[in-house]
């Protein structure tokens, strides 16, 4: 994402999710942009509906993800984003599964209410239950300071989402089991929590700078398959934030100002009903 000042670089992990993007962000009145809650407009599309053919694995309507519980706003597990952004990753998927591999995808669309879940509970410092996996080496005091929180999410404008690869044919993923043992998230692929994508050096949503998207330690099938994934992607219009990466923002954006807040389910969306 251009224009990442320094003191944000070493920052924006998922959360952020490319918060940091546009100086717009950060302007006093960037609350102008923000849409209620309700219906998305015309542009927003369930994914399957463009792309059956991508794996889906939303990881916040689940516990397991940094908070430890199912985040506000998601309500049925499914990636909704901007129509060109859907058709974007439908030609990228095409190439891949010539190649044996197919995306998957954790996060897209994000309501602002799931942003504000994520603020309140990086202020409660005392809520470490999810550390050991997800942010071992930060102090969650620094989490805001550090640029892996903030209070806008690139997401919530729905051209943005968080993916990686699966080698196909696709193994099922085991789901996550409240309570278990944490394993941290940059630990090596055998000692991380099973998910079936390939070895990315890291799991989804790792707070540290392993998840870099360029960091020099990651080398051989690793820094291959972030460079497989960065390049199929970019070549349909996708940035990545180098802070992250499986985070990837589709340009130019349909709706660049805007911040919605709709929930994550069908009948949210033009033309849904409820099933």
């Amino acid at each position: 994402m251009r224009a990442l000042g320094a003191g944000v670089a070493a920052a924006a992990l998922a959360l952020t999710a490319g918060a940091a993007a546009s100086p717009a962000t950060a302007a006093p009145d960037a609350d102008a942009g923000r849409s209620g809650g309700g219906k998305a407009p015309r542009g927003f599309v369930a994914l399957s509906d463009v792309a059956p053919t991508i794996l889906q694995e939303i990881r916040y309507t689940t516990p397991h993800n940094f908070v430890g519980e199912p985040i506000d706003g998601y309500r049925a597990p499914m990636c909704v984003v901007t129509r060109p952004t859907a058709e974007a990753l439908k030609r990228a998927q095409r190439g891949l599964l010539r190649k044996g591999y197919s995306l998957k995808v954790y996060d897209c669309y994000r309501p602002q209410r799931a942003v504000d879940h994520f603020v309140r509970w990086a202020e409660d410092v005392r809520d470490e239950r999810m550390k050991a996996e997800f942010y071992p080496r930060v102090e969650k005091e620094r989490l805001f300071e550090d640029g892996y929180i903030a209070e806008k999410s690139g997401h919530s404008r729905g051209s943005t989402v968080d993916l990686t690869l699966v080698k196909l044919p696709a193994k099922p993923t085991r789901p996550y089991v409240p309570g278990e043992p944490l394993k941290p998230c940059y630990a090596p692929r055998d000692q991380r929590f099973p998910d079936n994508s390939v070895d990315m050096g890291t799991g989804f949503d790792c707070f540290d700078t392993l998840s870099h998207t360029d960091d020099p330690r990651i080398t051989g099938a690793q820094r291959a398959h972030r460079d497989l994934l960065r390049s199929a992607l970019a070549a349909e219009g996708f940035t990545n934030l180098p802070e992250e990466w499986w985070h990837f923002t589709h340009k130019p954006e349909l709706f660049p100002d805007t911040y919605f807040d709709f929930p994550v389910e069908r009948r949210s969306l033009p033309g849904g009903h409820h099933h």
